[in-house]
């Protein structure tokens, strides 16, 4: 079997996957890709009290300051998933948790840890794909009329989700002899060349929520570890994290690259050539009235 053909039975693979998950797959996207925002507005109900210490404590802003900090953290990461599951003002809900991502990254000095900085870059290409989609439902109320084209905002949102997801697996790299983990980061590295430049994307990114959820379940296992260590509170942190990243991929093959990927610009290079697969239709092309 040659490589074409063998890339080519792996592309029915995933369409067929794609067929059978088409009514699942964009919740399931949605609820990963909150789930670490769920799972840090809860965590900020029960450790009021530390959370509000350690902010009063570090940036000597009062309890006053604090208690807004911790309150703004609370209701604004569960307020916009509350949103997000219910299909209620998404674009708003994004918003908001973009401005908790970023008053994050200053409050607990994520801006100078790089692998931190990385997975909360990532998670707002997650938010970005999420955007896109909110924005393509908008349109698909607005039957014929004239869109935008290639450059509307939304192909560069999906561009800039993909770029912004790839960091996540930069920081999964391990720079050390073993044949295992440089045959995983060739093989890692690979793949998030082919979804940041949107090329055979739905494959790649599938495979990669495959690697990155055994990598997930096995490396991040908080429920095997007692609640009182510090190593909890750490992994169950770095497991939902991995787990919204998960989410903004599922995104990316639900939605498609969009339109600044090779995937589409090589339907205009070929368009009529016999040796070009003629495109399928992606699942999600048209509005289903489910979702």
């Amino acid at each position: 079997m040659g490589q074409e053909e063998l890339m080519s039975r792996a592309e029915d693979v995933a369409d067929q996957f794609l067929r059978v998950t088409k009514q699942y797959l964009p919740h399931l996207a949605r609820l990963c890709l909150i789930s670490t925002f769920l799972e840090d507005g809860i965590r900020m109900w029960f450790q009021w009290n530390e959370q509000k210490d350690y902010i009063e404590a570090t940036w000597g802003c009062g309890y006053f300051l604090a208690t807004c900090f911790v309150l703004l953290n609370l209701t604004g990461q569960l307020g916009g998933c509350v949103l997000i599951l219910s299909r209620n003002f998404v674009q708003y809900a994004c918003f908001g948790l973009f401005g908790v991502i970023a008053l994050q990254t200053v409050a607990y000095s994520i801006l100078w840890d790089i692998k931190f900085l990385m997975r909360n870059l990532a998670l707002g290409g997650g938010l970005l794909l999420l955007l896109a989609e909110s924005r393509s439902e908008g349109k698909s109320m607005f039957a014929g009329v004239p869109s935008m084209g290639e450059s509307s905002p939304k192909q560069y949102m999906q561009l800039g989700g993909r770029v912004l997801l790839v960091l996540m697996f930069m920081t999964l790299l391990h720079f050390d002899p073993s044949f295992f983990s440089i045959l995983q980061n060739m093989v890692g590295t690979a793949l998030i060349i082919l979804v940041a430049i949107g090329f055979k994307t739905k494959l790649a990114a599938l495979t990669l929520v495959i690697w990155l959820l055994a990598i997930n379940v096995y490396f991040n296992a908080f429920w095997t570890v007692p609640a009182y260590k510090p190593m909890h509170d750490f992994l169950k942190y770095d497991f939902f994290q991995t787990t919204s990243v998960i989410g903004g991929l599922l995104l990316v093959v639900a939605l498609g690259p969009g339109g600044v990927s090779m995937d589409e610009k090589k339907k205009e290079w070929l368009p009529s050539s016999p040796l070009c697969r003629s495109p399928r239709p992606h699942p999600y092309t048209h509005p289903v009235p489910w979702l």
